[in-house]
């Protein structure tokens, strides 16, 4: 599976969360730590599901397309009309599930983008409903091993490809060996102040021989 970049659309997250809608209460998918070598930190993560979708256009519009497509997947897009919630528990359906971060975006061909909602990890592929939309897809992501540098700050594209660079040349010179192009995976609502923000630079590893 290709390594997968985390972004989270501007314009509809700000009528989506609220004040009690943090980042503490959003599950992630769970990691063990291998190693932290330089400053990097390399995690193993197990088999998720993830609904997905693919665009085209420029990296923030295609986050901002993306994100909304799914979203109309997990707030009722589906074939139950189950609403699929950024936290848990939500009182807007009889089932309620929470949705996990990070957001994420790849790169799937010349000017496209596949972008995934990672889901709660207590569903199975067969348990989730199905998507309405037919350009929605639900995945199961076989287990991946990423080296992963956090930073704060800005998440426009310059900022982001530097932080890249420094990941690469970080990586060098450890036991660890990238496997794929560098991604960016952003986990904070946009009008979180960018001190406080949680935004991460990751690439598929092996180890180096």
């Amino acid at each position: 599976m290709k390594p997968v970049v985390t972004a989270i659309a501007l314009t509809f997250l700000t009528g989506l969360f609220s004040g009690a809608a943090a980042r503490e209460k959003v599950e992630e998918p769970a990691f063990s730590v291998l190693d932290s070598p330089a400053g990097l930190e390399v995690r193993q993560y197990g088999p998720r599901i993830a609904a997905e979708t693919t665009v085209t256009g420029q990296d923030e519009q295609a986050r901002s397309a993306g994100f909304q497509r799914l979203a109309g997947y997990i707030f009722g897009g589906n074939t139950t009309r189950t609403s699929i919630a950024m936290t848990a528990p939500v009182a807007q359906a009889s089932e309620k599930i929470a949705m996990t971060a990070p957001v994420a975006q790849t790169p799937d061909g010349a000017g496209a983008w596949r972008i995934q909602f990672i889901m709660p990890s207590q569903y199975s592929l067969e348990a989730l409903p199905a998507p309405k939309d037919p350009s929605v897809r639900l995945v199961a992501l076989e287990p991946e091993t990423f080296a992963v540098l956090r930073f704060s700050g800005s998440t426009r594209d310059e900022a982001v490809n530097a932080r890249k660079a420094e990941l690469l040349r970080l990586l060098a010179g450890t036991g660890w060996r990238a496997a794929g192009e560098p991604v960016a995976w952003f986990y904070d609502p946009p009008w979180r102040l960018p001190s406080q923000r949680r935004n991460e630079v990751a690439v598929l590893v092996t180890r180096a021989p």
